[in-house]
């Protein structure tokens, strides 16, 4: 049995980024760049106005209600070619070129406008006001994203107005799915008895959905050790990590451990000293990571987000595969005894976390309204109301 860090640092010692691949921009957000992105453009490409206003020569504006005639207008998407002379103002829009010899633009809310002139009502203008200048967010050729940059909606957008339509990021693992336990149905079928409905399968695809992961195979295995191996030696051929739910305690009826030894998989550790998730196994081949999950959903889940889908982040090329850590003050005292550390499904809410009702690793409805998880080692079996602890953002 390992430590809950222990684990954590043997799943990123044998985690590393998949092939890369290329990637049209729209279709990119969630991946990671493999390769810097280089500015094909400066942005903005020519001088453009931040208001809705009038240009005008800065140092004509030496005392208050200086007026000057509007001589010509300047609206997005318009000519770039237009010329200011001192003296005179140009009526512009917010998106639109500066003309030559405009040296701030003055927003409307500060001026009246009366005869075709406009009244400025501000005085001191400092040169550039309200002018975004060429490269002021970046310069061609300069360094747009660097490799390693996790792909937001914002990172797409700034590429696509660099007119870059594809990049090269890493690939995100393929997944196969290995369900195991007799007493499972599938939703639509009618339950005998002794029999509950099968959800972890669809929880780990949405968790995986969540994470922008997609290739996904599910697999059904009947409690027997040739049925077990046959379905692993077969999600292994098409699929990168291989996530198998129940089947790894100790039962009679426990068949993935003997199964993956048997198709010469390297235990990397088997059983965490933590509450709930205890029978969690990681091992690996050349070719495949696996991971089998408790077949209790809270534990199951609880294993994923802390064990699994840092391993499938660093597969993927991030270098923050973790849950957002952070520590708040809890709202009201726990405690408990034994050896192992706890998980607690847990509520964030007006800078304080609560541990949530239903904390048994059978119980999903708890999980369904939480936001987190609260980690408390060994070492902080007794908390008080106010006491800080660390708390794990989920991915929501």
């Amino acid at each position: 049995m390992v430590t809950v860090e222990e684990a954590k640092k043997r799943i990123t010692e044998n985690a590393v980024a998949l092939p890369t691949a290329l990637k049209a921009v729209p279709e990119s957000l969630g991946y990671v760049l493999a390769k810097d992105v280089l500015a094909t453009l400066s942005l903005p490409s020519f001088r453009q106005s931040s208001m809705d206003g009038y240009a005008v020569l800065h140092t004509d504006i030496y005392n208050d209600n200086v007026i000057l005639p509007i001589v010509a207008e300047s609206k997005a998407g318009g000519t770039s070619k237009l010329s200011l002379k001192p003296g005179t103002a140009i009526r512009i829009f917010t998106g639109a070129p500066v003309p030559a010899g405009a040296t701030a633009v003055i927003m409307q809310e500060r001026t009246s406008v009366e005869n075709g002139n406009v009244i400025i009502k501000e005085c001191p203008v400092a040169e550039n006001l309200n002018v975004r200048n060429i490269g002021q967010q970046i310069r061609e050729g300069d360094i747009a994203l660097a490799a390693g940059t996790y792909l937001s909606a914002g990172a797409v957008g700034f590429l696509t107005g660099l007119n870059v339509q594809e990049v090269e990021v890493y690939r995100k693992p393929k997944i196969g799915i290995l369900v195991t336990g007799d007493e499972l149905v599938k939703t639509g079928e009618e339950l005998g008895d002794g029999q509950v409905y099968e959800s972890n399968s669809a929880m780990l695809v949405a968790a995986l959905t969540k994470e922008g992961i997609h290739h996904v195979e599910i697999l059904y295995s009947e409690d027997d050790l040739a049925s077990t191996i046959s379905s692993l030696e077969l999600l292994a051929t098409r699929n990168d990590v291989i996530i198998a739910t129940g089947g790894v305690s100790v039962g009679d009826y426990d068949y993935v451990g003997k199964a993956l030894e048997t198709i010469g998989a390297e235990t990397i550790f088997y059983k965490i000293r933590q509450k709930p998730g205890k029978p969690l196994l990681f091992a690996k081949t050349p070719g495949n990571h696996f991971y089998a999950l408790p077949g209790n959903p809270a534990s199951s889940l609880v294993c994923f987000y802390e064990y699994v889908l840092p391993a499938l982040r660093l597969m993927s090329g991030r270098k923050d595969p973790s849950l957002f850590s952070f520590k708040l003050p809890i709202s009201h005292a726990y405690s408990f005894n034994g050896e192992r550390d706890e998980f607690l499904k847990a509520s964030v809410y007006n800078a304080q976390v609560t541990s949530l009702e239903g904390q048994e690793s059978f119980a999903l409805r708890s999980f369904a309204v939480a936001n987190a998880l609260i980690y408390l080692p060994v070492t902080q079996q007794n908390v008080y109301a106010g006491d800080l602890v660390e708390v794990h953002l989920l991915p929501l």
